[in-house]
């Protein structure tokens, strides 16, 4: 069952993709006494992740940071090498990466989805929330393939 807004974030180990290289860090301590807002992508370097998803959080991040957000973060079933090159690449400084490599995180969250048909596996839904002191506050969640709900805009409205 896919968490709701009043949820709290579950505590499982991500990889934060930083220029030493990847860090381990539990979800639950990342998450506590600070606003952050989190999207989710399928798969860094896919097109509309690349194109639309990720921009949307770089042209925005000083609008979500002066409504109250500390931290905008990332994750994506990927290993922290590639989020954390892709977020280089495409992001910006403003993003921090939270790299869910063996999808751990997005299965706790109950928010995967099978992306076998386009050779990906298991992979995280597309989503955006806010989550104050580890406890999620809005949710976005996308249909499958859509993208309409879970970029920059929707966390400024919420917000």
């Amino acid at each position: 069952m896919p968490v709701s807004v009043g949820d709290k974030i579950p505590d499982v180990k991500l990889m934060l993709a930083t220029p030493e290289g990847p860090v381990p860090v539990s979800s639950g301590s990342f998450f506590e006494g600070k606003t952050v807002a989190l999207f989710a992508v399928p798969g860094a370097y896919t097109p509309t992740c690349s194109v639309k998803h990720l921009p949307s959080y770089v042209e925005k991040a000083d609008e979500l940071k002066a409504k109250g957000v500390d931290e905008i973060a990332v994750t994506s079933v990927n290993d922290a090498f590639v989020m954390g090159h892709w977020n280089r690449d495409q992001g910006s400084g403003d993003i921090t990466v939270l790299a869910d490599g063996n999808g751990d995180f997005a299965e706790a969250l109950g928010l995967t989805m099978d992306a076998s048909g386009f050779g990906m596996g298991k992979r995280s839904q597309r989503y955006s929330m806010i989550v104050k002191d580890g406890e999620i506050t809005q949710l976005n969640v996308e249909e499958p393939g859509d993208y309409s709900v879970s970029g920059a805009e929707t966390l400024l409205e919420q917000l």
